[in-house]
């Protein structure tokens, strides 16, 4: 015990690296992806295929790949990011483009007639998307954002290539150092605990949209 609570502190650092990343990659690509989920439904056939070619892009290629061509890649066309924000705009590209596929289909499950019923209501444009698709589109899409979310979790652990103190390199570097496994187990312990927070948030915020069946 008095081992582990030796190395706790460096793993708390590490853990408040990975938050960090999660927190961020995740207010900026929710909102971004539902951007990009419009464009991917738009008539405009140049902007269609430009993001469809993007997605594709995100979607078909590692996310450590993609990590490392930002951070090592960019820099030979004098495009050059610090190692933090290398990682975000990595992580917030590829997870933008998941998120806007899920969007996409929660925006097609949506019956069009609301949008006719809304105009006989007189419902602005924005008071149908605020009011009645927008929730309808959250409760569908719920699920699947969940399992983004807990994704977005363990892969925060790829920032260790670019060098980033994050959990997974704080135990790494101990392990190393003092030969033994207890640094790694405590890792996954902390993990376990992240994801089990998110998966009760997450479960809350179904029960909250459950009303919309």
């Amino acid at each position: 015990m008095k081992y582990v609570f030796e190395i706790l502190p460096s793993l708390f650092s590490g853990a408040g690296m990975t938050l960090q990343i999660f927190f961020e990659t995740l207010v900026i690509s929710l909102p971004l992806g539902m951007i990009v989920s419009f464009g991917l439904s738009s008539r405009f056939a140049p902007l269609k295929w430009l993001l469809n070619f993007y997605v594709w892009i995100m979607r078909g290629t590692p996310l450590l790949l993609q990590l490392i061509f930002v951070f090592y890649g960019l820099p030979i066309i004098h495009i050059t990011f610090p190692r933090y924000l290398a990682a975000l705009v990595a992580f917030v590209m590829n997870y933008a483009a998941y998120f806007a596929e899920i969007f996409r289909g929660g925006n097609q499950a949506v019956d069009r007639g609301q949008f006719e019923a809304a105009k006989v209501l007189q419902l602005t444009y924005g008071q149908t998307l605020r009011k009645i698709i927008i929730p309808q589109v959250t409760k569908i899409v719920l699920p699947s954002i969940g399992n983004e979310v807990i994704n977005l979790v363990k892969d925060s652990s790829l920032v260790y290539v670019i060098g980033l103190g994050d959990l997974l390199r704080a135990g790494n570097l101990a392990t190393s150092r003092d030969v033994t496994l207890v640094p790694l187990v405590l890792v996954g312990l902390i993990y376990l605990i992240l994801i089990g927070l998110c998966t009760l948030l997450l479960r809350r915020l179904e029960k909250h949209f459950a009303y919309y069946r």
